[in-house]
């Protein structure tokens, strides 16, 4: 097994650049893993594919406002500090309202070391200062220039100040988008804390998951919030050398529940994307041989071809990164040879390709 096995080539036009106008009028390529066979459908179809007693589990986190673009206190230089997650307490930097440590990447890199004293402020629409950024250390095992950073304001919490100064990011290759940011959030997204969108759960409307739950399909959710990690491709010629990097997952015990019934009754557990998947199989205990319920745990599960999946019979997902562990995870689901011919019949029929583009459901 190679990373090139998972290669291949993705015109720049099939990168979507905005959001479908109506969310669940995107196409949807279906994969019948049985078979091989391919069909070329609307995502609202997919009340067609579920039947009664299915579940569809989906990951409820909501993007933060993780993109802060300010100045440098003292030379007024324009800097980046992107928020990846929060750190965990430090006994000398403890937590509160109006302060806490991040996880952060930081441009420009060399301007901003640890060490130096560096602060970055940051502005509300006004023109005053609602936030500011101390760079104080490395983060703990960051691979990629990971810095540790501060965070403090004088504003009554950090959730008002972030959300005055702070932006929705967006994947790196989405560029100039101008539109509604709330689209890069699914519409049943609760909680932030994710420095990227889990894309899968975009094609649903309000009035979709109604019609679902009325035709007797289940829906559970679970929260993995989802790093930066997620659009890097893999560098390592073997994939199997490839470090995965950590997330953090919860799955309820009432999602636990709902998907024992629902195997019991002979009903399907269908993921809504890869966030969600790993996010269930993360949770699996091979030594028990059930699933557990978790609270905030960490994981750095890595699915390739091989793997097994002990909860996820079908999977909503979209179309991945060349080279990317995503890739890889979907080609461990179906198979290599089927997920290689799909895409390429995507590309042939214009599918619109990664986050703002459009889905496929793999049974």
């Amino acid at each position: 097994m190679r990373t090139s096995d998972f290669d291949y080539e993705l015109p720049e036009e099939r990168i979507a650049q905005e959001p479908a106008t109506v969310r669940d009028a995107c196409k949807m390529l279906v994969l019948d893993r049985a078979t091989g066979r391919i069909e070329d459908r609307i995502f609202r179809d997919i009340e067609e594919y579920l039947k009664p007693g299915d579940l569809l589990v989906a990951n409820e986190t909501r993007v933060l406002p993780a993109r802060l673009i300010g100045a440098k206190r003292g030379t007024g230089g324009v800097a980046e500090v992107f928020l990846l997650r929060e750190a965990p307490q430090n006994v000398t930097l403890a937590a509160d309202a109006q302060s806490a440590l991040w996880e952060v990447l930081v441009k420009p890199g060399k301007r901003l070391k640890p060490g130096t004293g560096a602060i970055v402020d940051f502005l509300d629409s006004s023109g005053a200062v609602a936030l500011s950024a101390e760079i104080i250390d490395w983060a703990p095992g960051g691979s990629k220039g990971e810095r540790l950073a501060r965070l403090f304001t004088e504003r009554p919490s950090l959730d008002e100040a972030l959300h005055a100064a702070g932006h929705t990011p967006l994947p790196p290759y989405i560029r100039n988008y101008g539109g509604d940011e709330e689209l890069y959030q699914t519409v049943y997204a609760k909680r932030e804390s994710s420095a990227a969108a889990p894309t899968a759960g975009l094609h649903f409307t309000p009035e979709l998951i109604e019609r679902l739950r009325a035709k007797g399909i289940g829906w559970a959710t679970v929260e993995l919030e989802v790093g930066l990690d997620t659009f890097r491709v893999v560098d390592e010629e073997d994939p199997r050398a490839h470090e995965m990097h950590r997330e953090f997952y919860t799955v309820p015990p009432e999602t636990v529940a709902r998907i024992e019934e629902t195997k019991q009754a002979g009903g399907r557990v269908v993921a809504v994307g890869t966030t969600s998947v790993r996010s269930l199989e993360s949770a699996w205990n091979a030594e028990r041989g059930q699933l557990e319920a978790k609270d905030r745990a960490e994981t750095a599960l890595f699915l390739l071809p091989g793997s097994e999946f002990h909860v996820v019979d079908a999977l909503i997902t979209n179309f991945h990164v060349p080279r990317s562990t995503l890739m890889m995870l979907v080609s461990a689901f179906a198979t290599r040879e089927m997920i290689m011919e799909a895409y390429a019949h995507a590309i042939d029929e214009e599918y619109r390709f990664l986050s703002f583009g459009d889905a496929m459901f793999i049974a």
